[in-house]
């Protein structure tokens, strides 16, 4: 028990906490000792400046995170993340998704897809004075005057066309900055490995540890040959990025201070204890029966048909994620009373605001009073918008909006249907083609119309344009609508984008006639939910300022909750004790490829990869010891050492306590003086709930050590080319 006991404490290598924060880069300076104290050499005031290394190098993909790491700009970021571009090249003759992908020359780099883009930002700007000027007091004309205001500054930010402008709120609508980014369309898939690396593992390591995925690809940036960004052309040249990251190939060590660039998704951390209760006992079990009866629905559809498989790959990687996703914070709801803590934490919030005299007092019971309604709200919509699933249906709601919002004056159209936003709304449109089968899609909308069939908060133009009311109906009906539809030829479906309303009023297409018919109800849907975010935007912004002030009483950390914008979070390599008598080690290695490898899927390593690793071909990329620090004796109790005494063989993934959330996949985790070290790309299971409540003890990211992404360009997948062209560097 003594020598367990010690073992534990020496592995911990003494670091047990995670650290909270997804800060914005402007915040640096103001932790700057905290990065000290993690061993973080590189200054913050330079982790502040956008326009400087490694800032930017680090990129947006508009869903993932990615960095240039060579002068010809050259990408890298997450398998899962690349996922859309080596689908779009995968054929039933070349499957890339099945056997990899690797450009020889720059000549064999194909498209990533006509919708790939590249976000470089540039520029962040405070702008809440000028999005909070002149308000009105009615919900609804405020609603609409902050996003008058937004679309003025957008408008005026993206002079240049080559530029993507958008104004984010922080705080829940208690600060506004604007981000400029730079867009690149041309995007080219260059390297990739098989599925069988990229997805070691599948759904089943899916937020698991020990870990072993070859989760990486690598893209690249094209422009125009004057230097600016331009749609796909074979005269297109490489970009030339401002800068470039470079990759440390001696990578790190447990106890080594790291950090992350990149563009976490969303956070719900400072919401109401009643807002984390209704998504565990109402939203959260209801997505996750919805998106399993998706998932074994296409599962089983795809399953005789390979064509049916490789279109609805990536809707299948992504459903099944959240679907993960949403048991990890079910199950980690039921492990820690996550509930319980933010009440008592909001318990003493409450009792230091009543100490406030200047507080206002009631603010927390009118939050309260709009969340319930917003519950309420969420409850009446949610069968009736499922309901309205179909991906042609989704398409003829969009084309007819956009008739109706081209009647207006550009600055007065919702977001999204603006002459800036139809680039997006075309490529939108043809993306539906990569990604749909009839069959599949009519089955998957008639589930979401049994649903709700089932429940008794009818919609009437919903009943009344489909004509049905019971289940046993619906097949005959649906079939029907993709019978006579000419919405899935897609020059057809392109060609609605410049017809006015009185041609989609006469359209015997039924899902253009269905489209009609339901204008009118999810306008007013949508009215009611503008109606209640501008009450919000008085009450949300007025109880984060309180909040605040009680965070910085405590002297905790402050920080916006994640939103897409980019973000820096530090922490250091570290294991973690996952449950009683169970500590996971902060790094793997390729022994345990072999030890999970079955030759079944998701355990089927291709087989020139366990050949290297049986061969013990580890080339100079192999490390003798990931633990220096244990003894002989205590190593070969946890078998991290081989039958001669060294570690001998290269790491695969490693753990660090930063603080990552979805968006973040593909972000450059950095050493401490700024090299790439490895490749953020999920997090374990006990942190899934770190989205509402940051627990440091537990809270682990997962990355791809860089060294095995090496291993696999040198030993496996001989990718020569491409490792002359990043800058190698040693510590």
């Amino acid at each position: 028990m003594r020598i367990a006991l010690v073992a534990a404490l020496v592995l911990s290598s003494g670091f047990a906490y995670g650290d909270e924060g997804q800060w914005q880069p402007y915040q640096m300076p103001s932790i700057a000792d905290k990065l000290e104290q993690h061993g973080i050499k590189i200054p913050a005031k330079q982790l502040a400046d956008l326009s400087q290394y490694p800032m930017n190098a680090v990129v947006s993909l508009g869903y993932c995170t990615a960095s240039f790491v060579s002068p010809q700009g050259l990408v890298v970021t997450n398998h899962h993340c690349a996922y859309r571009a080596i689908q779009y090249n995968s054929k039933s003759e070349h499957n890339y998704l099945e056997n990899g992908f690797l450009a020889k020359t720059k000549a064999d780099e194909p498209s990533a897809g006509p919708n790939e883009r590249l976000y470089i930002t540039e520029a962040v700007t405070d702008v809440t004075k000028q999005v909070m000027a002149n308000l009105s007091a009615d919900p609804l004309a405020r609603y609409e005057d902050i996003q008058t205001n937004s679309k003025a500054l957008v408008k005026d930010c993206e002079a240049d066309d080559n530029y993507r402008c958008e104004v984010n709120s922080f705080h829940n609508g208690l600060e506004f900055y604007l981000t400029k980014q730079l867009i690149i369309r041309d995007v080219r898939l260059v390297y990739a490995p098989p599925e069988s690396v990229g997805g070691y593992g599948g759904d089943i390591d899916n937020y698991e540890y020990p870990r072993h995925s070859g989760d990486f690809a690598f893209l690249r940036a094209y422009v125009g040959k004057d230097g600016k960004p331009a749609t796909y052309s074979k005269d297109n040249v490489p970009f030339t990025p401002k800068s470039f990251v470079k990759v440390n190939a001696d990578g790190v060590k447990a106890g080594d201070g790291v950090f992350v660039a990149g563009y976490p998704g969303s956070t719900s951390r400072y919401r109401m204890t009643s807002e984390l209760k209704f998504a565990s006992d109402w939203l959260y079990p209801t997505y996750a029966s919805r998106y399993q009866l998706q998932i074994d629905t296409i599962k089983a559809m795809g399953a005789g048909n390979k064509d049916v498989a490789i279109k609805y790959a990536g809707t299948m990687a992504s459903m099944e994620n959240r679907m993960k996703k949403l048991n990890g914070l079910l199950d980690g709801f039921k492990a820690t009373d996550i509930v319980g803590i933010k009440q008592a934490r909001e318990n003493d919030f409450l009792a230091w605001l009543k100490q406030d005299k200047g507080a206002n007092q009631a603010l927390v019971t009118e939050l309260q009073s709009l969340l319930s309604t917003q519950h309420q709200q969420l409850q009446g919509s949610y069968y009736f918008s499922n309901a309205q699933s179909s991906a042609l249906l989704d398409a003829a709601k969009s084309l007819y909006r956009l008739a109706k919002e081209k009647q207006k004056s550009d600055d007065k159209r919702e977001q999204g249907y603006q002459e800036r936003d139809m680039k997006m709304f075309t490529a939108k449109l043809e993306r539906i083609d990569s990604s749909f089968e009839a069959s599949v899609d009519q089955m998957l909308w008639q589930q979401d119309l049994n649903a709700y069939l089932a429940q008794p908060l009818k919609e009437a133009a919903l009943d009344k344009a489909l004509g049905i009311t019971s289940p046993a109906q619906l097949d005959a009906k649906l079939a029907s609508f993709y019978q006579a539809t000419e919405l899935n030829d897609q020059a057809k479906r392109l060609a609605w984008m410049n017809a006015d309303t009185a041609a989609f009023e006469a359209s015997s297409d039924p899902f253009i006639a269905l489209a009609v018919a339901l204008y009118d109800a999810n306008m007013a849907q949508e009215k009611a939910e503008k109606r209640l975010e501008g009450e919000l935007s008085v009450a949300r912004p007025a109880y984060m300022k309180a909040v605040i002030a009680y965070n910085q009483a405590n002297n905790w950390p402050v920080y916006p909750d994640a939103n897409g914008t980019l973000r820096i979070t530090y922490g250091m390599v570290d294991g973690y004790q996952s449950k009683d008598a169970l500590y996971k080690q902060p790094f793997t290695r390729l022994e345990g490829i072999v030890a999970k490898h079955t030759g079944v899927e998701p355990f089927n390593a291709p087989s020139k990869l366990v050949d290297a690793i049986n061969a013990k071909r580890y080339g100079s990329h192999e490390v003798e010891n990931l633990y220096p620090e244990l003894g002989t004796w205590i190593c070969r109790l946890f078998s991290c050492l081989d039958e001669a005494g060294k570690f001998g063989s290269v790491p695969v993934n490693f753990l660090s306590s930063v603080d990552t959330t979805g968006g973040n996949s593909g972000s450059p985790v950095f050493n401490a003086k700024g090299d790439l070290v490895g490749l953020n790309f999920d997090s374990t299971y006990e942190a899934i709930t770190k989205d509402w409540f940051f627990n440091p003890t537990i809270t682990r990211a997962i990355h791809v050590d860089f060294r095995y992404i090496l291993w696999m360009m040198d030993e496996v997948d001989n990718a020569d080319n491409l490792i002359a062209e990043l800058e190698l560097v040693r510590n």
